[in-house]
C-alpha cells in the first residue's frame, strides 16, 4: 500500500513538471504558431493577386526582411554545413563547366522570354489586343532521319521539323563541310529546303535540305563531316542547333563512287513502300508480293517499311523473299513519336528515294493493296523503255470493289483475293488518284502520288500501256474478302455501278505457279 502511494506521488510530480515546462515556453510556441498561420494565409491570398499588382523590388525587400528575421530560429552554422554537404555530394555528378553552361543557358533563356513578353492592351480603336507568352519547346526544331551524298558537291538531308515553325516563321539551314584531314578548311553554304508533303503535315512536316557547295568536297576520299546549322530565326527566341548530319568514311565515299559511276544500276526496278501499320492480312501481302516479283523480274527489289503493321504473320510471308534477296524490311516504328501525316509516309519515301537513288534505274511508289498491270502483251521493260525520255510517269487507277464476288466463288480459300474480287467501279466524273514511277537520279524530293521536285518531264498519258488495280482496304482486313455474292455481269451498289473485269483473275494461276517455283510450298498454309 505504501509502494502504491509512492508511485502515484511520483507520476503526479512528473505531470506537474511537464505542465510547468510547457507553461514556461507558451509565449515562444504562440509566436511560432502565429508566424506559421500568417505565412500560410499570405501564401493563399497571393494566388489570387494579379501579377501587375506586385512590385518586384518591394516584394524582394520583404522576403529579405523575412529571411533576416527568421535567422533567429535557424542555426547559420548548421545551415551552412548542410548546403556545403549538398554541394559536395552533387559535385560527383556535375562538372563545374557544364553546370555553369546550364546556368548561363537558363539565364539566357529567361532573358529571351522576358524580351518577348506581351501584355494585354487596349488599342486606340477600343479593341483589346490579347498577349501570348511562349515558354519552353512544344516541338523539335529538326528531327534527323538520314543524309546522303548526291554527287561530288551535293548532299540531301532528310528529316522532320515543326510545321508551325515553317508556316509562320522563316527557319534556315546552313550546310558546313569539315574535311577529316584538315578540319580548319571547312566550307559553308546556305541549304535549300524542300517541303515535299504539300501541307499534309501535322505537328511535324517533312523537310529535305539540299546542300550544294560551290566546289566538290571530300573528293580525295579521306572522308569528312556534314554539319547542318538549323536556325529557327524566331525574333524573340532564336535558337540554332548544330546537327551532325553525315559522318562520311573513306569506305562510304568509295561505295558512293561505285554506285554513281556504274554503267548499269544494281536493280532495274525498285519499290519504295509507304509506312505499313495496322493489323495487316498475311494472305493479301503474300498475293501482292508474289504478283509483283513476277511482274518486275529478277533484277527488282522491294523496300518494306514497318510502322507497326508487320506482325509475325506478315513477317513469315516476307521471309522467303528476303532470303532470296528480293525484299529489305526496315523497322521504322520509332517515328511514331513524331506526329506526321499517315505515319510519316512522306518522310519514309524521301529517305528511300535518296538511299537507293543510284542503285536502280526506275523507282515505283504505290501501296500494298494496288496491283500494277502492263497491257496488250507488253512487258514492264518494253513499256518503260518506250518512256525512257521522261523522268516521271503516272498511271491511272482501276477501282475494284473490296466485297463483291461472283456466286461461283462462294468463300473458298483456294482462290486468292484479287482472283475473286472481279467487279470494277465504272462511275464517271470523279477524280481518282494516280500512282507513279521515276528515274531517281533526276529527282530531289518526292511525294506519295507524284514528285514536284525534279529535272525532266512528266508523262501522264500512259493509258493503254500501264495502269493499276486498287482493292481499297482489303490489306487491313484479316478475313475472307467476299461479303456479297452476285450472279450478274453488272450491278449497282450504293449508287455506284460495277461491271465484271477479270484481267487479274485470268493471270492468277500463273502467279501461283511462279510463287511455287521460286519459294516452294512454305506459304501454302498462310492465313487471312
Amino acid at each position: 500500500m505504501v509502494m502504491s502511494n509512492t508511485t502515484k506521488e511520483k507520476e503526479l510530480k512528473e505531470k506537474r513538471m511537464f505542465v510547468g515546462i510547457v507553461w514556461n515556453c507558451a509565449a515562444e510556441l504562440k509566436l511560432i504558431c502565429t508566424a506559421l498561420l500568417f505565412l500560410s494565409s499570405l501564401a493563399i491570398v497571393l494566388q489570387f493577386v494579379p501579377y501587375n499588382f506586385l512590385d518586384y523590388n518591394s516584394w524582394q525587400n520583404q522576403v529579405s526582411s523575412s529571411i533576416n528575421s527568421s535567422s533567429n530560429f535557424l542555426d547559420s552554422n548548421s545551415m551552412q554545413n548542410e548546403v556545403n554537404s549538398s554541394v559536395n555530394s552533387s559535385s560527383n555528378f556535375l562538372d563545374s563547366n557544364s553546370l555553369q553552361n546550364e546556368v548561363n543557358s537558363s539565364v539566357n533563356s529567361s532573358s529571351n522570354q522576358q524580351k518577348i513578353r506581351t501584355r494585354d492592351e487596349v488599342l486606340n480603336d477600343g479593341v483589346l489586343k490579347r498577349g501570348f507568352e511562349p515558354y519552353g519547346s512544344a516541338a523539335y526544331n529538326f528531327i534527323l532521319m538520314s543524309a546522303y551524298r548526291g554527287g561530288a558537291d551535293t548532299f540531301a538531308v532528310v528529316g522532320l521539323s515543326s510545321k508551325p515553325l515553317h508556316l509562320h516563321g522563316k527557319p534556315t539551314y546552313q550546310c558546313v563541310w569539315i574535311p577529316r584531314e584538315n578540319p580548319e578548311n571547312q566550307i559553308s553554304v546556305s541549304g535549300y529546303k524542300i517541303l515535299p508533303d504539300w501541307g499534309y503535315g501535322r505537328i511535324y512536316t517533312v523537310v529535305v535540305v539540299n546542300c550544294t557547295f560551290q566546289t566538290p568536297v571530300g573528293e580525295n576520299g579521306h572522308g569528312g563531316q556534314l554539319i547542318i546549322e538549323a536556325a529557327t530565326n524566331d525574333p524573340g527566341l532564336n535558337t540554332t542547333d548544330n546537327i551532325l548530319a553525315l559522318d562520311e568514311t573513306p569506305q562510304n565515299f568509295s561505295k558512293f563512287k561505285s554506285d554513281f559511276n556504274s554503267p548499269r544500276p544494281k536493280y532495274d526496278y525498285l519499290y519504295c513502300g509507304s509506312s505499313l501499320y495496322g493489323n495487316l492480312s498475311p494472305q493479301r501481302v503474300r498475293e501482292w508480293l508474289a504478283y509483283h516479283v513476277r511482274l518486275f523480274g529478277e533484277r527488282s527489289h522491294f523496300v518494306i517499311h514497318d510502322a507497326g503493321g508487320v506482325h509475325e504473320g506478315v513477317k513469315e510471308v516476307l521471309k522467303p523473299w528476303m532470303e532470296k534477296g528480293f525484299v529489305t524490311l526496315q523497322d521504322i516504328r520509332d517515328q511514331e513519336r513524331f506526329d506526321g501525316y499517315y505515319h510519316n509516309q512522306f518522310l519514309i519515301v524521301n529517305d528511300c528515294l535518296h538511299r537507293y537513288r543510284f542503285e536502280t534505274q526506275w523507282m515505283f511508289f504505290f501501296d500494298v493493296d494496288e496491283f500494277i498491270f502492263v497491257q496488250n502483251k507488253n512487258t514492264i521493260k518494253s513499256v518503260l523503255d518506250s518512256l525512257s525520255d521522261s523522268t516521271q510517269l503516272t498511271f491511272e487507277q482501276m477501282t475494284m470493289s473490296n466485297k463483291l464476288c461472283l456466286s461461283q466463288d462462294a468463300p473458298t480459300y483456294r482462290k486468292w483475293g484479287f482472283e475473286k474480287l472481279v467487279y470494277k467501279d465504272v462511275k464517271r466524273g470523279i477524280r481518282r488518284d494516280r500512282k507513279y514511277a521515276i528515274q531517281p537520279r533526276n529527282v530531289f524530293a518526292t511525294g506519295v502520288h507524284m514528285s514536284q521536285n525534279m529535272i525532266g518531264k512528266t508523262t501522264h498519258k500512259t493509258e493503254g500501256r500501264i495502269k493499276y488495280f486498287h482493292y481499297h482496304g482489303t490489306i487491313a482486313e484479316r478475313r475472307e474478302p467476299c461479303r456479297q455474292l452476285i450472279n450478274s455481269t453488272s450491278i449497282t451498289v450504293d449508287r455506284t455501278p460495277y461491271v465484271i473485269d477479270t484481267t487479274l483473275r485470268d493471270i492468277a494461276g500463273s502467279v501461283k505457279r511462279f510463287e511455287l517455283k521460286m519459294i516452294g510450298s512454305r506459304l501454302q498454309r498462310t492465313r487471312q
